[in-house]
């Protein structure tokens, strides 16, 4: 039997012609362009009114038809063949239980196993924030109101607290259940107490009564484990303070009525009176708005959720997301609403299961194709960029990551983990992600998607050999000319 033939050689030879031939309109380019414009101009345009001059700036040498006019493009395709290889290479550190798949700029640079169903952990929040700045809208802000009628100063009877959603409503002696990530972009409950008291209240005779009827009261998803119920998400409610917490080490039995209470105190601290102890309810029609409070636009708050992995700001924005889309505040109204986006976008769904907005259920499936897809409608310049964890900085979950490399500071990236111990009894498999941007010199940005799946891979000894050899992989582009190497000049 004859010996078959290694195509390899060969196809690398194909592939290599194309990016040849780029490098050399680029040296060309780079030899035929002048070292300074041939005509004087003046730098300044003449001005008839005695006004100051405007700069006028100086033309640029490079020929209009140039391929440096297109200096990301060509820096791309010059250097897409070395970091294709190097790309390539580093699939062999995924098993048959993960995935990953990378682009430049939209552009397919390798994958494996990138339509596989797998655990995405918080990878999940992506697909939350994205469709939720579709559905509601980057200008969308939360409104915690407060409703009661008052006659010289005093409401004769309750004060309704009325919960819009808001994730961020917090003291300002709340640092988040977590010191490592504490929220930002917060609501400042105090500042709505503050509002009462400049509507001129000083005394209620009732109580504060909460009122978290927007939503529905399915404070944890049926699918979520006991072990990270309240300590990792929930309760969900639509009037959540401090995460449900009355004071530092104190929580609430009910989340609606420890807002209460901690309004109560708000109020009590501005020198308003208030009678009765804080208890839940519905406010009745037609009460009239006594005061009301804000939080940020919409962007800021998927900034909190996307740095911090806010679980609750996911759960509480998916609820948020059902109820524009279908006129129900449920998390089945949120995930059927996420369904239709994704497929109005044209993201292919086989493989895909959603559960909650956090990525807390076991039960959740993505693929790496649908969290890449979902990255390249976006940009690290934009909302979701912007609002990524960045590596080796403070505050957001990838602080330890990357440090003393040259990803440090640049590369954005959104982690996920799930500590679903295998231990060979029947255990579910762990998760550990990681997708995002690195922004590239000129313009431009790698988009990936990495998901991990397998026995306790969410522990760094396990993980971080595998994220080293990723990082090895970015770090490698470009082996060539940069963008900036190739802009007009």
């Amino acid at each position: 039997m004859a010996r078959r033939r290694n195509p390899f050689p060969a196809l690398v030879a194909i592939a290599l012609v194309p990016a040849v031939a780029l490098g050399g309109c680029w040296r060309f380019a780079d030899e035929r362009a002048p070292n300074a414009v041939s005509v004087p101009v003046s730098t300044h345009a003449p001005t008839t009114d005695g006004s100051t001059p405007v700069q006028v700036p100086t033309s640029l040498a490079t020929p209009l038809l140039s391929v440096r006019r297109s200096p990301a493009v060509l820096s791309r395709d010059v250097n897409m063949a070395a970091f294709r290889t190097s790309a390539e290479a580093f699939l062999a550190h995924i098993d048959g239980t993960s995935c990953i798949s990378m682009s430049i700029d939209g552009q397919p640079v390798a994958s494996k196993n990138a339509d596989v169903s797998l655990r995405p952990a918080s990878n999940m929040k992506l697909v939350t924030a994205a469709v939720a700045l579709d559905v509601l809208g980057p200008g969308f802000t939360y409104t915690t109101e407060v409703r009661g009628a008052a006659q010289n100063g005093v409401v004769t009877g309750d004060l309704y607290l009325v919960g819009g959603g808001d994730p961020l409503l917090s003291s300002s002696w709340w640092k988040g259940p977590s010191t490592k990530y504490p929220p930002f972009n917060v609501t400042p409950i105090e500042a709505l107490a503050e509002h009462v008291k400049a509507a001129g209240i000083t005394h209620i005779t009732g109580s504060v009564v909460g009122d978290a009827s927007r939503y529905d009261d399915e404070w944890y998803a049926p699918t979520w484990g006991k072990d990270v119920r309240f300590t990792e998400g929930g309760p969900i409610s639509a009037l959540l303070a401090n995460d449900s917490r009355e004071a530092v080490d104190t929580s609430s039995n009910d989340p609606v009525v420890g807002a209460a209470k901690v309004f109560t105190e708000a109020l009590q601290a501005a020198g308003i009176t208030v009678d009765g102890a804080p208890k839940k309810g519905v406010t009745p029609t037609s009460t009239p708005v006594a005061a009301s409070v804000v939080s940020q636009a919409l962007p800021a708050v998927i900034q909190e959720m996307l740095t911090t992995s806010d679980n609750n700001t996911a759960e509480m924005m998916l609820k948020e997301i059902g109820l524009a889309a279908s006129g129900k505040g449920t998390r089945v109204a949120g995930v059927a609403a996420l369904t239709a986006t994704l497929t109005k976008w044209g993201v292919p769904l086989d493989g895909v299961t959603l559960v909650d907005g956090s990525g807390l259920s076991d039960e959740n499936r993505l693929t790496c194709n649908v969290l890449l897809t979902v990255l390249q409608r976006h940009s690290p310049l934009d909302p979701i960029g912007r609002a990524l964890p960045v590596a080796a900085k403070a505050g957001g979950t990838l602080a330890d990551a990357f440090n003393g490399t040259p990803l440090a500071g640049r590369l954005l990236g959104k982690t996920g983990t799930l500590y679903n111990y295998n231990d060979g009894t029947g255990g579910k498999p762990a998760a550990k992600s990681l997708s995002g941007y690195l922004p590239l010199d000129g313009g431009g940005a790698i988009e990936f998607s990495m998901l991990l799946n397998g026995p306790q891979i969410a522990e760094q000894v396990v993980y971080r050999p595998i994220w080293d050899a990723f990082a090895k992989v970015l770090e490698s582009y470009p082996s060539g000319p940069t963008a900036a190497r190739l802009a007009p000049r």
